[in-house]
């Protein structure tokens, strides 16, 4: 093997490639002993899987890969990744690993890494040595895979647990008989999302529902506008009073009104913000850079106090375990709570959400409606452009004259009086990604989009 110093695969926050040139079951194995011997886990680690084709076989490399340096593993089957993360809090547990690639295509898949208390590991918090240690086994893999040992696993259904949990951080009796359609996109969604379905007065109607690993309604990714497209159509078609659409493993919720509209993940930072100071007065919510003056006005109101972070989970969990946020919101559709382990659900947003609903007894559209009038946006826009830094450069070379303040914390962000814009490069992706919001102006919110998006491609 020649000597690399980078693996495909690794990302900022967790490993993620196509199969089998980017990743494979002897890299699944050499990743689990690398876990091992970094991480040194101070009890057994959780690891549980997605329905991908090939997550049975990662996971079983997985597992062996630790068990070849002592560690002992639980098999909580097949799971979504906050299954894993609650698996990983419970007491004695060393940490836990998930096998998926969320909402990639077919042909990818990956591992979620965390610590005991289901503490996150990201490229400055173990993923690069784990990654470096990684390509030193694969350089010695002449001896090849050692197998599971039986003496070093275990099997634990964690599902009763996990559910009760959820329910726990509701008050379910104030649910009222909502009808909603629910899209699992053939993932891992359905069989929790009927768990709990089961224990609420709701009317539900089910799209894509059963785990199908072979995609056959395609890719579970609700940002696709197509598969927003079915979801949408199915609420108006059958009249019902929100819709739910989750990626493949489930920790991102997305959500569309009435009406059938997508709802863009920012307003729901504010409004489940408000849901959650209302249990916890004067706490803190955590918050990305990209759009902020909703969550700051909803956060003010409520009597909470807003702090910023960089974006993706490592950040925002480490900041709310500064703060002791008790919720932290991206608007990537990623929710965090303090009461689950500080860790991000996409369960408990829905729950949330009904919660508010039945409590208020209006309708989502009349929740957010205000809100998207008050401070609309541009969602986020993507570029695939070769040199990014230059197009920072172009963007604040033209504005930094006129902007009241510049932020380089995640990107660049620069706020004016009646506007403002985060452009930041990828951590996952080669893209740069641009967010623009202005206060109750939509022309001018579509005039510096135009601005902008011209200087970028320039």
């Amino acid at each position: 093997m020649n000597p690399m110093t980078k693996l495909a695969a690794f990302k900022a926050y967790d490993v993620r490639g196509r199969v089998p040139d980017q990743l494979n079951e002897e890299t699944v194995y050499a990743i689990g002993r690398a876990y091992a011997r970094v991480i040194r886990p101070d009890g057994a680690v959780a690891v549980g899987r997605d329905i991908r084709l090939t997550s049975d076989a990662f996971a079983t490399a997985l597992t062996a890969g630790l068990h070849a340096e002592g560690v002992r593993t639980v098999d909580i089957g097949v799971v979504g990744t906050e299954m894993v993360y609650y698996a990983a809090a419970q007491s004695g547990m060393g940490g836990g690993i998930m096998v998926t690639a969320s909402h990639n295509p077919m042909d990818y898949n990956g591992l979620k890494m965390v610590r005991a208390e289901a503490r996150p590991i990201s490229s400055d918090t173990g993923l690069g040595e784990i990654e470096q240690e990684t390509l030193r086994l694969l350089a010695e893999a002449a001896h090849g895979m050692t197998p599971v040992r039986p003496e070093l696993h275990a099997q634990q259904d964690i599902s009763a647990g996990y559910i009760d949990k959820l329910l726990g951080l509701i008050d379910g009796r104030v649910i009222k008989p909502l009808h909603v359609v629910v899209n699992a996109g053939n993932g891992c969604a359905g069989p929790v999302f009927d768990a709990l379905a089961a224990r609420l007065p709701i009317r539900v109607t089910r799209l894509h529902h059963e785990p199908d690993g072979h995609f056959p309604n395609g890719v579970p990714n609700p940002m696709l506008v197509d598969q927003q497209q079915f979801t949408a159509r199915a609420v108006v078609e059958q009249g019902a009073d929100l819709g739910l659409a989750w990626d493949g493993d489930f920790d991102r919720c997305f959500f569309f009104d009435e009406t059938g509209r997508f709802i863009e993940g920012y307003y729901l930072v504010g409004l489940l913000a408000e849901q959650l100071l209302k249990r916890s007065p004067g706490a803190a919510v955590i918050h990305d850079p990209r759009l902020v003056w909703n969550t700051y006005a909803l956060v003010e109101h409520f009597g909470g106090k807003a702090v910023v972070s960089k974006c993706g989970h490592s950040f925002i969990k480490d900041k709310m375990r500064e703060v002791d946020g008790v919720y932290g919101g991206e608007m990537s559709a990623h929710h965090y709570f303090r009461d689950f382990f500080y860790c991000d659900s996409g369960m408990l947003p829905w729950l949330l959400i009904l919660e508010r609903l039945s409590e208020s007894g209006q309708s989502l559209s009349e929740v957010v409606g205000q809100c998207m009038q008050d401070f609309p946006c541009s969602g986020e826009i993507n570029f695939t452009i070769q040199d990014a830094p230059s197009a920072l450069a172009r963007v604040r070379a033209r504005f930094e004259g006129e902007a009241a303040s510049v932020s380089t914390l995640d990107g660049l962000t620069m706020e004016f009086a009646d506007w403002r814009f985060n452009l930041r490069s990828s951590n996952t992706e080669p893209v740069v990604r641009l967010n623009v919001e202005s206060r109750a102006d939509a022309a001018l919110l579509a005039a510096q989009t135009g601005v902008l998006k011209a200087l970028i491609t320039a």
